[in-house]
């Protein structure tokens, strides 16, 4: 699970009520702590605890930077000082979610206390004046769901945006040839992105493979949990180099500091192990490190960015749009050889040989079904978007390796988003619906959402807090 730090700031103008904008401080803030949300707040800057006075930015920022916010929520205690609010986002460079405790009804005489509403269209103006991007959650009182919610969401934000701005990946040889699908720009994605790549040879995977195998206790641990979570129909000596693989890139995402790995599954590595690396691949992705097929870099950006949306509890898995459904006229077949996390699973996968290849090593088990969404980080010529939408697991035919039968709203539309990019045949799925959380975090990381149904009013109304998932 994830932990995010969020940057406390209640802001207050002086024209209103002060008492009342302490009093929705402290609200707010046990609130937060009923959540187990982790926050850091500002009560030592000055005797109030609220952000007003430009003389403090800097030493709220210094703090906030030396706690190592992910996010900055400026809770709008009464109208707020919205020029204030903006100096301090613009020091932070985090998402930033702003919101209001709704108002109450005016006094008798007519006299309003906080007018927390008209302050957060000032203070959105301004972070617009700044060009600082922010999530708004709706002005609504501290009980209602939609606070918890929204908060919720943010965090998944934050997290969202802290790993994409920290990706470095393991790239384990070259790609295969016959994948020109799976080339990318090293060099524009460290750029643009920061997203940095550790390239290898498969000679020294083969070193780490060895040097597992002689290690020892590594390897056993990795044995057992393939006895007690696989169905084994190899020799004793394939799974033992199974297990050897997963320790050999578990080494070395850590010795190059990655978070995530792209292998080239095939053909090198069958001249020299004589496996897949399928299973060895569903192994480190059950450990919460993605490992993808065909040295597919933006595959295993995508895979990051999914887990990351699902605050780390569910495992994403990664996929091959394949053929329609022979009965269903929007249903498609998401499958690979077998890399899929054992928790994805519906049955206890099965360790054999996969479809196409005469070598062993490959998971076959159905995934499943249920509410999905499904994702795929991609660019070409510059230019860089996230398709996303959801799908459901059906039921359909048997198939070979990890696999799931999905139905969409739409087939013939996401097909045709497909085949004219920037996408490829790639995509990632997770078993929880993050579409919102994702299109949310596009505007922070300046790639372009792309939502292959036509459901973007509907996922503004979901964020605004109109509708409930």
């Amino acid at each position: 699970m994830a932990i995010i730090k969020l940057g406390y700031a209640p802001t207050r103008r002086s024209i209103f009520s002060a008492p009342d904008a302490l009093k929705y401080r402290g609200l707010t803030a046990e609130r937060l702590k009923e959540l187990e949300i982790d926050f850091v707040d500002i009560d030592d800057i000055n005797e109030e605890g609220l952000l007003y006075d430009d003389v403090d930015v800097r030493k709220i920022a210094d703090k906030f930077k030396a706690a190592g916010v992910d996010g900055l929520f400026l809770p709008h205690c009464n109208f707020g000082t919205e020029y204030v609010c903006a100096r301090l986002a613009k020091e932070l460079d985090v998402p930033v979610l702003l919101w209001g405790p709704l108002d109450e009804r005016p006094k008798e005489n007519g006299e309003r206390l906080r007018d927390t509403q008209c302050g957060l269209f000032a203070t959105g103006k301004v972070l617009r004046r700044f060009q600082i991007p922010f999530t708004y959650m709706t002005n609504c009182r501290l009980e209602d769901p939609v606070f918890e919610r929204g908060v919720r969401d943010f965090l998944a934000v934050c997290n969202i945006v802290k790993t994409f701005r920290n990706i470095r990946i393991l790239q384990i040889s070259t790609r295969p040839f016959d994948f020109w699908t799976t080339m990318c720009n090293e060099g524009e994605l460290l750029e643009k992105f920061n997203i940095q790549l550790a390239p290898v040879p498969m000679t020294e995977l083969m070193q780490a493979v060895n040097a597992a195998k002689q290690e020892g206790t590594r390897i056993k641990e990795i044995l057992a949990y393939i006895k007690d979570n696989m169905t084994v129909e190899i020799k004793e000596q394939e799974v033992l180099s199974v297990a050897a693989l997963a320790a050999a890139m578990e080494e070395l995402v850590s010795k190059y500091g990655c978070q995530a790995a792209a292998i080239q599954c095939w053909n090198a590595l069958q001249t020299e192990l004589g496996i897949m690396p399928c299973a060895a691949n569903a192994i480190l992705n059950e450990r919460g490190i993605p490992v993808v097929c065909e040295t597919d870099i933006h595959g295993a950006i995508t895979a990051l960015l999914v887990e990351a949306a699902g605050m780390g509890e569910r495992r994403s898995f990664f996929a091959d749009w394949t053929i329609r459904h022979p009965d269903l006229e929007n249903g498609e077949l998401l499958q690979h050889c077998g890399p899929w996390p054992v928790s994805v699973a519906k049955e206890k996968p099965r360790l054999t040989y996969p479809l196409a290849f005469d070598y062993p090593g490959s998971l076959t088990a159905e995934a499943k079904h249920g509410e999905v969404t499904l994702c795929r980080f991609d660019g070409d010529n510059g230019e860089y978007s996230l398709l996303l939408g959801n799908a459901k697991g059906v039921e359909g035919p048997k198939g070979m390796g990890t696999y799931l039968w999905v139905e969409v709203e739409n087939m013939k539309r996401l097909e045709a988003k497909i085949v004219e990019g920037p996408y490829i045949h790639h995509c990632v799925g997770i078993h929880k619906n993050v579409v919102p959380v994702l299109y949310e975090a596009c505007k922070y990381i300046g790639v372009k959402p792309d939502l292959y149904d036509p459901v973007e009013e509907e996922v503004k109304a979901y964020l605004r807090g109109e509708i409930r998932r």
